[in-house]
């Protein structure tokens, strides 16, 4: 068992990568998407280019979406993250006490 948490402290590395990835470049998607769609000449482009406009507004708003919930889902994945930590450490904290426990207890710790 203490195998297999290792492991997954491990990965948390690259979880926590992953999340802080979606927290930064989501937001940034997002307002690079919303200041296109909003921009003047974007209006100007729709006006004048028929299928291309309707094809980048459809991609602008994938994007759009597709950042919204990269976003939470990082938000989500930090605060599991976050709530791992915690137990980790109070898992380790038990087991050391445990460990100095049962060393005590049968005179293990003495040479």
């Amino acid at each position: 068992m203490d195998l297999f948490i290792e492991k997954i402290q491990q990965l948390k590395g690259l979880m926590l990568g992953v999340s802080l990835s979606a927290v930064i470049l989501a937001p940034l998607a997002i307002g690079i998407s919303l200041y296109l769609l909003t921009h003047p000449k974007f209006l100007h482009l729709v006006e004048n280019e028929g299928e291309f406009a309707i094809l980048l507004t459809v991609l602008l708003t994938v994007v759009l979406v597709t950042s919204g919930i990269w976003l939470v889902a990082g938000i989500q994945q930090f605060r599991s993250l976050n709530s791992w930590n915690k137990r980790y450490y109070n898992y380790l904290k038990k087991r050391e006490d445990l460990d100095r426990d049962i060393s005590s207890k049968y005179h293990l710790d003495e040479e």
